[in-house]
């Protein structure tokens, strides 16, 4: 029987047949750097196997109301921003992150399904890729009018409590949303930087094809190799899948 063991770099998903054989994936960039080759293997080394997850009861599937990540060009140059960090205090903005080769930008918020789904991966595989040169932020755009459970402090706690090793902003004029053209939460947002160029959109898709109503483990496979191409410097080939989640809570009008 075989199980998915977690991985993050050029070969994300391993495929274990048994203990001893490994099967991994093949790249998505048009060359792979050896570099991250290297960082890749040191990773496995700590892989642990997950056990197979048999399929939820129908009756215990979660349900949820379902967004798709709409169309962004890219090449898209990212939005300007300058938000608060409920969990510091301190006002992040893009020109913080103009020394980084790759900026992923993630719209996440505390209480979709979808969101919390993927919090204890995401933690992860951000840590890893922030080792690299990788920044991170994260942004809370949901109206606390009809969501009062997404506001500033419970952010702040959730921060606190999963970890999260980037700052968790909050975008209360929900204009930065809006600039990027984010609709659900999750959604990612990874942009490359060549030396003085503004940061250009390269990849807009999902996390992996895991949801909270499939029996899928949360590998991270998609978004790990596309962040493994862009620091690599390499051209991504991958298919991009719309992110699934949420919707983006707007203010009543």
């Amino acid at each position: 029987m075989a199980v998915l063991a977690r991985a993050y770099g050029p070969s994300t998903a391993v495929l274990l047949s048994s203990p001893s054989i490994l099967r991994t994936t093949s790249t998505t960039c048009s060359a792979t750097s050896s570099l991250f080759l290297s960082a890749s293997t040191r990773y496995r080394r700590s892989l642990r196997i997950l056990p197979v997850r048999t399929r939820r009861p129908a009756s215990l599937q979660i349900r949820a109301a379902r967004t798709e990540s709409t169309s962004v060009s890219l090449g898209f140059r990212a939005p300007y921003f300058e938000l608060p960090e409920p969990l510091t205090g301190k006002i992040v903005k893009l020109d913080d992150f103009e020394g980084h080769p790759a900026l992923l930008v993630m719209f996440i918020c505390n209480h979709c399904p979808f969101v919390k789904h993927l919090k204890k991966e995401i933690t992860k595989l951000t840590r890893f890729y922030m080792t690299k040169d990788l920044a991170v932020v994260a942004i809370s755009s949901n109206s606390i009018i009809t969501h009062p459970q997404d506001g500033p402090e419970f952010m702040a706690e959730d921060a606190k409590s999963f970890g999260y090793p980037f700052p968790y902003l909050f975008d209360e004029s929900q204009e930065v949303a809006r600039a990027f053209g984010a609709v659900c939460t999750p959604e990612f947002f990874l942009f490359k930087k060549d030396g003085r160029r503004p940061f250009e959109l390269v990849y807009h898709g999902q996390f992996d094809d895991s949801r909270p109503s499939n029996s899928l483990p949360v590998t991270g496979r998609d978004l790990s190799q596309a962040i493994d191409c862009v620091l690599s410097g390499q051209k991504l080939l991958m298919e991009q899948k719309p992110s699934v989640g949420c919707s983006i809570k707007w203010h009543p009008s």
